[in-house]
């Protein structure tokens, strides 16, 4: 039996450093750094959350121009408005979209597969509802 996919950790500092704590960036990053490398993941199903965590972090920083998650945290709805007109789409969209393009342009799946010796197919139908998780974690961080 797996245990139980938790990312409250990385949610929690990502919190804290949005409301001021910027002791807790090196914690982030020494995290997000792992997570990039998938080298303590438990089952496919925790990497593949791992990865789009990482990406996910890493792409917010590359929508708003920023990695001042204090400054993210900030950014009222028109300001929202214009990031969403300027990279042509909503946030959430954004995040969900380059997770599952970085699996498929990086064969993600295969390695996956072959790693933990899951089919492509059991790899590929846990993405999507992947890539939503995660995404509705790190847009629930922001509001």
């Amino acid at each position: 039996m797996t245990t139980p996919l938790e990312f409250s950790e990385v949610y929690k500092l990502l919190n804290a450093i949005k409301q001021g704590d910027k002791s807790k960036n090196e914690s982030l990053n020494s995290i997000l750094r792992e997570y990039k490398e998938g080298e303590n993941a438990e089952s496919f199903l925790h990497e593949l959350g791992q990865n789009f965590l990482y990406l996910g972090v890493e792409e917010l920083f590359k929508y708003t121009n920023s990695s001042n998650l204090q400054f993210i945290g900030q950014l009222t709805k028109e300001e929202w408005d214009v990031l969403a007109n300027n990279n042509n789409c909503d946030l959430p969209v954004h995040l969900a979209n380059t997770m599952i393009n970085y699996l498929k342009d990086n064969k993600f799946s295969e390695r996956l597969s072959l790693k933990w010796n899951k089919s492509i197919g059991e790899v590929e139908k846990h993405v999507m509802p992947m890539a939503r998780y995660i995404t509705e974690g790190i847009i629930d961080v922001l509001e």
